[in-house]
């Protein structure tokens, strides 16, 4: 039994007339006769009986029928909506972005690529996480295409840095560092630090650069994303390093440029391989690369 059988089937239910749904089908009579004789075979049963010149369905074919229909219907739906999502004009993308993305990267990006005319009934659905979070989206197929901090070594996956950012330390604004417009790390010390918990992209980053420093801060506690560390900073928990994002003028803290060398912090556009074959997530991947941060 195949998908071209059921259509034949289908089309034969409704005209009752085996030319005609030759004619319906784009093929020939006897090609129509002849899968719905091996169709009968497999199945067992008669499907169709001829009434005068018409040929219309047994009682076996009727049941077959209802079950068939919808279903033929079902695929047909899919189809559609397959086709609609991957449509390089009208199509959907599962776009997945760290938190700090959401504040002025990513609404940026979705701006200008929707300004243009071409772009603007592609639907995006979004999805915000950590790095790690984001990295599994990718692998289960739950988002096409992402912005993370860190990389995996999972060949399915291509990383592009799409853009860097710079380290700063923030700390409350009554704070006795809060007077200087930078520091040396090792002028910090003394203080508590807010640091970014284990399941952050950003923790190895950090972790890395302060052991070739031979710098060991005294942790307060860890937080996993950087508005929380903002929060806690801003109550006087204590200070913490992080990339220098807009929402830092939001909270009652002072940013401070740290004169020690510390890489900018690499962002990236995560996909998976086979994500861009598909034209639409291919063209805004495209986009996101050649676009002006």
């Amino acid at each position: 039994m195949n998908l071209r059988q059921l259509e034949f089937f289908i089309l034969l239910a409704q005209s009752e007339h085996m030319t005609k749904a030759a004619e319906l089908a784009n093929t020939s009579q006897p090609n129509v006769s002849h899968a719905m004789t091996t169709l009968e075979q497999e199945l067992g049963v008669a499907l169709f009986e001829k009434k005068g010149r018409n040929i219309r369905l047994t009682r076996q074919g009727r049941i077959f029928y209802e079950y068939v229909q919808p279903a033929l219907q079902k695929i047909d739906e899919g189809q559609q909506r397959l086709q609609e999502i991957i449509d390089p004009f009208f199509g959907e993308i599962e776009f997945g972005f760290i938190y700090t993305m959401g504040s002025t990267l990513v609404p940026k990006l979705i701006q200008t690529f929707q300004q243009k005319k071409e772009n603007k009934r592609i639907k995006f659905l979004f999805h915000q996480g950590n790095s790690n979070k984001i990295i599994k989206m990718l692998l289960d197929d739950t988002i096409d295409i992402g912005i993370c901090s860190k990389i995996s070594e999972d060949s399915d996956l291509i990383f592009q840095c799409l853009t860097r950012e710079k380290l700063v330390l923030v700390v409350p604004l009554h704070h006795p560092l809060s007077k200087n417009k930078s520091v040396e790390i090792e002028e910090t010390l003394t203080y508590p630090y807010v640091y970014y918990g284990k399941q952050s992209g950003l923790r190895p980053y950090l972790d890395r650069q302060l052991k070739e420093l031979d710098i060991a801060l005294t942790v307060q506690c860890e937080l996993e994303e950087d508005h929380s560390i903002l929060g806690f900073v801003g109550e006087g928990y204590g200070i913490a390093l992080m990339p220098d994002i807009p929402s830092i003028t939001s909270y009652p803290v002072k940013k401070i440029e740290i004169k020690n060398h510390l890489e900018d912090r690499n962002v990236y556009l995560a996909v998976k391989k086979h994500n861009l074959e598909v034209p639409v997530i291919r063209k805004f991947y495209d986009f996101c690369l050649n676009t002006d941060k």
